[in-house]
């Protein structure tokens, strides 16, 4: 049976060490002056715009992060807090002030849908992989659009500053190695964009 091919970006599961992921979560800022739709799941940035800053100076105000490759990614959104406007939205529009609830701990593992670009093969566990943004997160499940880039444009390799390095196929009835596989993945360029970890080369 063929993997699913819904993406939902990256979602956090467990700790590198075995432990289970107990839902920690910092609270960030975002800015009414930043003009792009966030989703649960997105991958972030902290904002480089002085203009966007929250004013408490209590908060990191946040961008999403492209995901490919020397970019970085602080952690990734897990939750946005209620909208007193609209509390039925569980996305964040483009130019809306808000806070979202962001997974930060680089230790992290988090589950990723492969975006169906390539051809994958038992050599793709160690190695490094980029996002890729789909086209628009969804506004009635409040999900994001990104997967990782199985080869549409960028296929894993060895390069150190791609942003995710991948621990292995999810482990799962539903799940089999190939397009549209459910990866574990760790936040490779979440301290800078050279990235933590030299993947490796099977042969």
């Amino acid at each position: 049976m063929p993997n699913a091919t819904g993406l939902f970006g990256l979602r956090p599961v467990r700790h590198i060490s075995g432990a289970p992921w107990n839902g920690a979560t910092i609270r960030a800022y975002i800015s009414s002056l930043y003009a792009t739709a966030l989703y649960v799941g997105d991958p972030i940035l902290w904002s480089p715009t002085l203009t966007e800053k929250d004013t408490t100076g209590q908060h990191p105000t946040v961008n999403r992060s492209a995901g490919t490759a020397g970019t970085v990614i602080r952690g990734v959104i897990v939750s946005f807090e209620p909208l007193l406007t609209d509390l039925n939205k569980n996305y964040n529009a483009a130019s809306t002030e808000r806070y979202a609830n962001i997974c930060v701990d680089p230790d992290v593992i988090y589950q990723i849908r492969g975006d169906g670009g390539g051809t994958l093969t038992k050599a793709v566990p160690g190695q490094n992989a980029v996002c890729i943004a789909g086209s628009g997160g969804s506004t009635a499940t409040g999900f994001s659009s990104f997967g990782l880039d199985e080869g549409t444009t960028t296929a894993p390799t060895t390069t150190q500053n791609f942003t995710l390095h991948i621990i292995g196929i999810a482990k799962q009835e539903d799940n089999a190695l190939g397009v549209n596989a459910l990866y574990e993945v760790l936040l490779n360029t979440c301290e800078n964009a050279t990235g933590r970890f030299l993947g490796i080369t099977a042969s």
